[in-house]
């Protein structure tokens, strides 16, 4: 009966430690899929050697980086602005040149 039970926690410890790797994957899988079928879409039309340098220039490409948001955009203007300004100066004029309007 021992043995029975320990063989029974070995196989559910087992399935759930080779269970746990697939967990995370379906969302790449996902995110590739959907890259495999826009690409496959663009790629309509074309044929041979055209189509495959094609496909492999789009399935290799990385994604564009995120802009800035406006927020971003200021504290990089205000920082700029700051420059030589140290202590106490540096932080008023960027709290105030934070909190100004656009």
């Amino acid at each position: 009966m021992k043995n029975m039970l320990m063989t029974c926690a070995l196989l559910a410890f087992t399935s759930a430690a080779f269970a746990a790797p697939e967990a995370a994957a379906p969302a790449a899988k996902s995110a590739q899929r959907n890259k495999m079928v826009t690409c496959n879409a663009d790629a309509s039309g074309k044929k041979g050697d055209e189509r495959k340098a094609f496909m492999k220039e789009c399935l290799s490409a990385k994604p564009a980086a995120p802009s800035a948001t406006p927020q971003q955009n200021k504290m990089k203007t205000c920082n700029a602005d700051a420059t030589g300004k140290k202590g106490d100066e540096r932080k008023a004029f960027m709290k105030s040149c934070l909190s100004a309007p656009k």
